[in-house]
């Protein structure tokens, strides 16, 4: 429902005659609300931004949220919305802010009285009922791109590749590896050998709870352009539930070489460059 010029005339009148009945209220409502969890003044402050922003567009003839002359008030509204999100407010109680104004309007309408104001009420209230959906919407696109970002960051925290001796980077796995992840866990090993010129990479699957055929193929792929960058890969961690698994499937690794556990698959580096393990050193003595 969409205000007439004369219906916008008379909320920015107002709002600017009670303009400070209108925030303290809207303040008290929202506060008891949001049960202390933002301080008072910041709280003041985004009203007084709101109630602002709603006079200027009411002056300026915005006949709906979606009008050109709303634009500062969409943008307040979307301020609102982020902040809220990010402060780990729900959209619950970030739109309930904005439908607190209702209560102080028909408080003001109530106190003049006449079948006018009702009318207005019920104007007025359509143009809040869009601004709490737009803040709503605001809310939830500000959210999903948070959990977005959350979800790639906690995705290269899980795929970790260090350095385990000089030439030699490892990929310690944890958990499943599905498409996303795998092509996670290529970039940053490739993008560690081209930065360290490692000739070896381990990549342990020690962590990994089971692997299937979609798995093996990650790996696969993953051991397949570490090579193409000049980088010999070796598979650890495979235990025998995972080798009794891989032989069901009939899953062939090909020449990849395999071992038990990283320590394992160390030492059969070192042994490839020359370097000599503790293991070698006490059989030879």
């Amino acid at each position: 429902m969409a205000l007439s010029t004369e219906e916008g005339n008379r909320l920015a009148g107002l709002l600017t005659g009670h303009a400070e009945r209108v925030t303290q209220r809207w303040t008290e409502i929202v506060a008891a609300s949001l049960r202390g969890r933002l301080s008072q003044g910041e709280l003041r402050r985004q009203v007084q931004e709101l109630h602002s922003s709603m006079i200027t567009a009411s002056e300026q003839g915005a006949v709906d949220l979606d009008s050109e002359q709303a634009t500062e008030l969409r943008a307040v509204l979307s301020e609102l919305s982020r902040g809220r999100a990010r402060q780990g407010f729900s959209a619950s109680e970030t739109a309930i802010s904005v439908f607190a104004m209702k209560e102080v309007l028909l408080e003001l309408l109530e106190a003049e009285g006449g079948a006018e104001r009702l009318r207005d009420y019920v104007a007025f209230s359509g143009l809040i009922d869009q601004m709490g959906l737009f803040t709503f919407e605001s809310f939830v696109r500000t959210r999903e791109s948070l959990i977005a970002d959350q979800a790639e960051q906690l995705l290269e925290l899980s795929t970790p590749v260090v350095k385990l001796w000089e030439g030699v980077v490892a990929v310690p796995l944890v958990g499943t590896l599905d498409s996303a992840r795998a092509q996670v866990v290529m970039e940053r090993l490739l993008q560690t050998l081209v930065d360290t010129g490692s000739p070896y990479a381990i990549i342990d699957i020690t962590g990994v709870p089971a692997v299937d055929t979609q798995v093996a193929q990650h790996i696969l792929k993953t051991v397949v352009a570490a090579r193409l960058m000049g980088a010999d890969c070796i598979i650890s961690g495979i235990r025998p539930q995972i080798a009794q698994t891989i032989v069901a499937l009939g899953i062939e690794f090909g020449d990849i070489a395999t071992k038990a556990s990283l320590a394992d698959a160390l030492r059969h580096v070192l042994r490839l460059t020359g370097v000599e393990t503790g293991r070698r050193q006490r059989r030879e003595a």
